[in-house]
């Protein structure tokens, strides 16, 4: 791909790209753990099982695998706790990463109309977003159940290329992982990805994407207005 391409919105990562969540989230997991009399899950472990949504990423805390499948008794009793514990710590450690904040308010000076999208669901995604004085950098915010379907699947960049009246190929997502790769393909617009984020294990320079950058200031550099 031939950069500055043109683009009408910028599309956003929450979790892995613009906020490093994963110490509140690896907390609320082990609350949930020790309440259930189980053994705790390192953080760096839990790190690895973000970017799904939270009722993945309980599956995955609980089994210690990425594709693990609970006891679904377990699983039930082990999701209200999760949800319990992270409302009680949501942004208690989290913190924007080096950038985001220059990058957000850049994007912005610059005309360009910002989306938010996550897996994240909206209880979470919305105080988060407040506490972290981001949430009004976003002209629109797609949470994990804001929709049928979350990333990889399509549908909430199709959404958000509908919002602006525009196609998915005027739009860039910006992310961490391949959730964000697939999802972008899959809906025909292009993708960047950062390095620091929450990538399973995964090297996104070796993802099908179309840029990798340091920072979010850089995506400046990568597009133009429509």
């Amino acid at each position: 791909m031939k950069f500055p391409i043109p683009v009408k919105a910028v599309v956003i990562d929450l979790d892995g790209t613009l906020l490093d969540t994963a110490p509140d989230i690896a907390e609320a997991a082990q609350r949930m753990l020790r309440d259930l009399g189980m053994a705790p899950v390192g953080l760096e472990k839990i790190q690895s099982f973000i970017g799904n949504g939270i009722a993945n990423l309980v599956r995955r805390a609980l089994t210690g695998d990425m594709q693990g499948r609970p006891d679904e008794a377990l699983f039930a009793r082990a999701l209200p706790l999760f949800e319990k514990h992270y409302e009680e710590v949501l942004s208690r450690e989290t913190r924007p990463y080096p950038g985001v904040v220059d990058g957000l308010n850049a994007l912005r000076d610059a005309g360009f109309p910002l989306v938010c999208v996550t897996n994240k669901a909206e209880r979470f995604t919305l105080p988060l977003l407040a506490a972290m004085g981001m949430k009004a950098c976003f002209d629109l915010i797609l949470s994990g159940d804001s929709l049928p379907r979350k990333k990889p699947d399509p549908l909430p960049l199709r959404y958000a290329a509908i919002y602006y009246e525009a196609e998915p190929k005027d739009l860039l997502l910006v992310g961490d992982s391949l959730n964000d790769s697939q999802a972008a393909r899959a809906a025909g617009c292009a993708v960047a990805l950062l390095p620091y984020g929450y990538n399973g294990g995964k090297d996104v320079r070796e993802q099908d994407c179309d840029a990798v950058i340091d920072s979010l200031p850089e995506v400046l550099e990568l597009i133009r207005k429509a």
